[in-house]
């Protein structure tokens, strides 16, 4: 390997902030510990890269996620050896199944002392392997900028996933006076699949010959930058789009070819347009369980067609016709590119565009309560449907899905696969830092909020302007609907009895606070929602509001409970 001689001796820990400045990297989220003080010295006084100081390692590894999950760029976390990395743990495996670009450095012992059960130490390398595109142990200092240009590369290209740098604190240490070559090298690793041709021509024949059919919107789609391309395609032929939570706002939720999110809280009008259809594309989704939940009933009369960066995902889950290994982007492309085939779907999107008239998403007037639906559908309507919207997850993150009106890319920021709580605060306050511009709102519930509000003390610190939605049912909502529909209404440590005074906590971070109680006064009281500095505004709703409709777990697209009919309607199920 050839060596590059530098023109004075450089620290390990300069190494690595001198070699993320050269990448692009403007901020770091991170929390100090013994192993990484090196690194830490070393930032204090550097210049170009911004720290973000987190109040937990989760919080930290969240915060870059939501960086990434809204610009597209890496996600960079600090987190030092032992409980540091561990804490960080639930973030990487959350990034890992939503395909989010995160490089995480974490600290651990001297090479020395490795594997003799020093002080903090803990095998973050064979910890994170299952949920990390790639990991590294940097055991030599001269390393440190190959590796870590490598990582970088590997994290963003291809699917795009985190990576994850353990470096020992004598390696940070050490000073060098030459590096190995990072010029990248990676001969066995190919990230830009190109689409095949004749696979291409394969998916137009049969959408020739096709009568119904029907586009998944996944998140692929966002993450190859490829929206506008998918529009494009989507308006050249007609075809009606169903969107996966991770979909939403690739295609407008006004736009008239866009049935809504399919799926276990989805739409009717989606899940009956996968169920009756002849033809299914999925562009960027991986036919999670949440959209699939019973495979060997899914597209049993439809031809499916299915491309994906990620050739694991092809055949996994759903019997696949037409599988094409490809980024998304490129294949579009050349979709477009191909001559326009005959096509005459107008009977077709007149059924199922009717469906979404025939069975809306509804919800019972407010009367005594507020309805959680209602106050999404008005921060709609003030933020005009542009704002970024950061969930938690439970309840209220099926009802943003369902009730905010999303027009833009990169516009829903939550946690998919994973479904991880603690996921809503710091993932808005990364979103935030990426698009100071952009009005972010987060909607989380009481469960979620307890799990990482210690988040909040960044609001003011860094002048962080989040609007955090606080959706209060005095319970673990999603849970406690599932004990009530299939657990014989046994709530079995899923109600708070008890919870703090939520008002007070944001009155203690400095930031403003208000809770509304008085349905009569919701649309007034939510106008404050558009004001740029950062707020707290607590909305107490039933303790008993479900979310509907719903599938239940192992049942086909068809078989949803909940459904609301408007009247005078009839619902062609044929």
């Amino acid at each position: 390997m050839n060596k590059i001689k530098l023109e004075k001796p450089t620290s390990g820990s300069q190494l690595v902030l001198e070699t993320l400045k050269n990448l692009g990297v403007e901020i770091i989220f991170g929390y100090p510990g013994g192993a990484m003080l090196p690194l830490y010295d070393a930032i204090h006084g550097f210049e170009g890269i911004q720290h973000i100081l987190a109040r937990h390692e989760q919080g930290a590894t969240h915060e870059a996620e939501g960086y990434a999950k809204s610009s597209g760029k890496v996600g960079v976390v600090v987190v030092t050896s032992g409980p540091g990395a561990t804490n960080a743990v639930t973030g990487i495996a959350d990034a890992y199944l939503d395909s989010v670009p995160l490089l995480v450095f974490t600290g651990q012992v001297g090479r020395q002392s490795i594997g003799k059960d020093a002080f903090q130490e803990a095998d973050t390398v064979g910890i994170t392997a299952p949920i990390t595109k790639y990991n590294y142990q940097i055991r030599d200092t001269a390393d440190i900028p190959r590796i870590v240009t490598e990582a970088y590369y590997l994290a963003q290209t291809g699917r795009p996933g985190p990576v994850e740098i353990d470096l020992p604190k004598d390696v940070s240490t050490l000073e060098v006076t030459e590096i190995n070559d990072p010029t990248l090298n990676l001969p066995h690793y190919s990230p830009t699949e190109t689409a095949n041709n004749h696979q291409l021509n394969e998916l137009l024949t049969k959408l020739s010959v096709s009568k119904r059919p029907v586009i998944i919107a996944g998140g692929g789609i966002n993450y190859s930058d490829s929206v506008s391309e998918f529009r494009e395609f989507v308006e050249k032929y007609q075809i009606p789009v169903v969107s996966t939570l991770l979909g939403l706002g690739t295609l407008p939720i006004d736009h008239e070819l866009q049935l809504g999110m399919a799926g276990m809280h989805g739409s009717y009008a989606a899940n009956m347009a996968l169920v009756k259809a002849d033809y299914i594309i999925n562009f960027g989704s991986r036919f999670d369980d949440r959209v699939v939940s019973n495979p060997l009933k899914f597209a049993e009369n439809a031809v499916v067609a299915h491309i994906d960066i990620d050739a694991s995902e092809l055949g996994k889950i759903v019997k696949t016709d037409i599988p094409i290994h490809s980024d998304l982007k490129d294949a579009l492309t050349k979709l477009l590119d191909f001559p326009k085939v005959d096509t005459d779907f107008t009977d077709w999107v007149q059924l199922v565009t009717e469906n979404k008239k025939k069975v809306p998403f509804a919800y019972e007037a407010p009367q005594d309560e507020i309805r959680p639906q209602e106050a999404i559908e008005l921060i709609g309507k003030y933020t005009d449907g542009n704002s970024i919207i950061v969930t938690d997850v439970g309840q209220h993150q099926m009802w943003a899905a369902q009730y905010y009106p999303y027009k833009n890319a990169r516009q829903l920021i939550t946690s998919g696969g994973m479904g991880t709580m603690g996921f809503g605060i710091p993932a808005a306050i990364g979103a935030k830092l990426a698009n100071p511009d952009k009005n972010v709102i987060v909607f989380v519930g009481d469960g979620g909020f307890q799990m990482t509000n210690q988040e909040l003390a960044l609001l003011n610190g860094y002048g962080i302007a989040i609007k955090v939605v606080l959706i209060n049912n005095h319970s673990l909502g999603m849970v406690r609907q599932w004990q009530e529909s299939f657990y014989e209404e046994r709530r079995s440590q899923s109600v708070f009895d008890a919870e703090p005074n939520f008002q007070l906590l944001a009155e203690a971070y400095g930031i403003k606070h208000l809770k509304l109680e008085n349905p009569k006064t919701l649309a007034e009281d939510l106008k404050i929602i558009t004001k740029d500095e950062p707020m707290l505004i607590e909305i107490v709703i039933s303790k008993s509001e479900h979310v509907l409709p719903m599938i239940p777990a192992g049942l086909h697209n068809d078989e949803m409970i909940g459904l609301t009919f408007t009247e005078d309607r009839e619902v062609d199920n044929a």
